[in-house]
C-alpha cells in the first residue's frame, strides 16, 4: 500500500498531519530546508517530533535539500551533528555536496533524492540509485506513462515518489531565477518571493511612466506564469497502480487546517480503493473538501497533459477560500463540563453535549458549522451555544486562541475541527449522528 506523505511545517501541522491519516510527514529545520519562510524545527523540536512520530507508528523525513555555498558547509556539519540521533527516518536531498556529508556524518541515514533533480529518465533513477539513493522523488514534469516506464527498469527495493496535491511552478522542477533577479531572494535556497503570480505591464523604452496591461483576459490581467495547483483525487485507481510508493502532497507553508483537509481526503480514498479494488468509485464529497481549503485553480499537473498543449495555468487571479477555520477540538474531562453546567449559570438544553474548542477564527451564536473528524467528511450543525470557560454565554469567539464550549448534536474528538458550513454541511442527517463515535 503506497505512503501518504503530508507536510509539516511546524508542530501544529505535525499533529493534524498524523491525525489525520498520514504514514509519513516531511518537514525542516532552520537551515537547508527549501521552504524558509516555514515555521520549521529547531534541533530540539526536530527531536520530539521524531519521537511524537514514532510513537504512532509514523515515519519523519527532514529536507535538507537547498545548494549550501561554500560557507555554509561548516553550519551543515554542525546541524548535522546536533540531530545525529533525534531518529529522522531519511532525508530528502538535491545537491551531491550535501548527499556526500550526510554519508559521511550520518552513514546509516536514508537518502531520498529531492524533485529539485529533475529525475524524468530510467538512467537518471539508475544513476541516483547507483549513489545510494534508497528513494527518488520524480520530476512533476513526467506523465503517467513516463512514470510507470521508469518504475518498470527499476530494481524492486528503489521507491519513486510523487507529489499528488498542491502548488506548482512555472519553472522546472521549481528551478526558478525570477525572485534572485528581482529581490535577490533566491528560489533554490528555500526564499522565493513567487512573482510568477505577480501582475505585469509592458514598458515602452521612450514612455517609461506609461504602463500598458498585458491582457489575457479584459480587466482581468495575465497569468502566463501563473500555474495551477495539482489535484489527483479523483485519479486514486491511476495513483495506486503506477507503481509509486509515496504520495506526496505539497504544502509545509499552508495551514494546520490544510494539511488536517487534504490528508484526511486522500487517507479516504485510498482506504476505500484499498478495501475493493474492483468496486472503487469516486465519492465527490472528498472534491467538496479539497474545495474547502485554500487553493488556487485546481488541474492534474503533466500526469495526463503535455505542457506544449495544456501549461495548466490560472485563469483568475490569487486563491480560491470556500471555508473559514472556526477552531479544533481540544482534551477535557467530561466532568469539566458536567461542573460548568452545574456551576449555576443558566444554560439551554440543547440537543447533544458541550465540547471544548480553542479559536481559529471568530464564530457567532446562530452561524452554520461543520465538524470535521479522521475519516470522515464534514457533519453539519447550527451553533446555538457557546459558552466561556465560566459558564457564561456568548454571542461570539473573537479573541485569537481564546478557549470556549460549544453545544454540538454529534460526539466530538479532541482534534477535531469545526469550520464554516455550506449548504449541504447544514444539513443534519441522522446517519451522520448514527456515526459520530470517536
Amino acid at each position: 500500500m503506497p505512503e501518504l506523505l503530508s507536510p509539516a511545517g511546524n508542530f501544529e501541522k505535525l499533529k493534524a498531519a498524523i491525525l489525520y491519516g498520514a504514514d509519513a510527514v516531511y518537514c525542516a529545520g532552520q537551515m537547508f530546508g527549501m521552504r524558509a519562510a516555514a515555521d520549521n524545527f529547531t534541533v530540539e523540536e526536530l527531536h520530539e517530533a521524531a519521537a511524537y512520530v514514532h510513537a504512532r507508528g509514523k515515519k519523519i523525513y527532514l529536507t535538507v535539500n537547498t545548494m549550501p555555498h561554500v560557507q555554509e558547509y561548516e553550519a551543515l556539519r554542525r546541524f548535522l551533528t546536533d540531530i545525529k540521533d533525534a531518529g529522522i527516518d531519511a532525508m530528502i536531498v538535491a545537491d551531491l555536496g550535501v548527499m556526500a556529508t550526510i554519508r559521511e556524518i550520518l552513514p546509516a541515514m536514508e537518502i531520498h533524492v529531492s524533485t529539485q533533480t529533475s529525475i524524468v529518465s530510467p538512467a537518471s533513477a539508475k544513476a541516483w540509485a547507483a549513489m545510494g539513493a534508497k528513494r527518488l522523488v520524480l520530476a512533476r514534469e513526467l506523465t503517467m506513462d513516463e512514470i510507470r516506464a521508469i518504475r518498470r527498469e527499476l530494481p524492486e527495493e528503489i521507491e519513486l515518489e510523487a507529489f499528488i496535491h498542491g502548488s506548482m511552478c512555472v519553472s522546472y522542477s521549481g528551478r526558478c531565477l525570477l525572485a534572485n533577479a528581482f529581490n535577490g531572494r533566491d528560489g533554490n535556497r528555500g526564499t522565493c518571493s513567487q512573482p510568477c503570480r505577480w501582475n505585469y505591464a509592458l514598458v515602452e523604452e521612450k514612455r517609461p511612466n506609461d504602463l500598458f496591461p498585458i491582457e489575457q483576459q479584459e480587466n482581468v490581467g495575465t497569468f502566463i506564469m501563473s500555474s495551477k495547483d495539482m489535484c489527483m483525487i479523483e485519479h486514486i485507481p491511476e495513483l495506486m497502480e503506477s507503481g509509486v510508493a509515496s504520495f506526496k502532497i505539497e504544502g509545509r507553508m499552508k495551514s494546520a487546517y490544510y494539511t488536517a483537509v487534504v490528508t484526511n481526503a486522500y487517507r479516504m480514498a485510498i482506504d476505500e480503493y484499498q478495501k475493493d479494488p474492483t468496486s472503487y468509485q469516486f465519492h465527490p464529497e472528498w472534491l467538496e473538501e479539497l474545495e474547502s481549503v485554500s487553493h488556487r485553480e485546481y488541474g492534474t499537473g503533466f500526469y495526463f497533459d503535455d505542457p506544449m498543449v495544456n501549461p495548466q495555468l490560472v485563469s483568475t487571479c490569487g486563491y480560491i477560500r470556500e471555508k473559514a477555520y472556526f477552531s479544533t477540538a481540544v482534551e477535557y474531562d467530561e466532568s469539566e463540563a458536567q461542573a460548568i453546567i452545574a456551576s449555576g449559570v443558566e444554560m439551554e438544553n440543547g440537543e447533544g453535549k458541550l465540547y471544548r474548542f480553542i479559536q481559529r477564527n471568530k464564530v457567532s451564536a446562530g452561524e452554520g458549522a461543520e465538524v470535521i473528524s479522521p475519516g470522515k467528511i464534514g457533519r453539519g450543525f447550527a451553533v446555538s451555544e457557546l459558552y466561556a470557560p465560566d459558564g457564561s454565554a456568548l454571542e461570539s469567539t473573537p479573541h485569537p486562541s481564546m478557549i470556549y464550549w460549544c453545544r454540538v448534536p454529534f460526539e466530538v474528538c479532541e482534534g477535531d475541527i469545526m469550520r464554516a458550513a455550506t449548504g449541504r454541511g447544514l444539513e443534519v442527517r441522522a446517519k451522520d449522528r448514527l456515526k459520530g463515535e470517536c
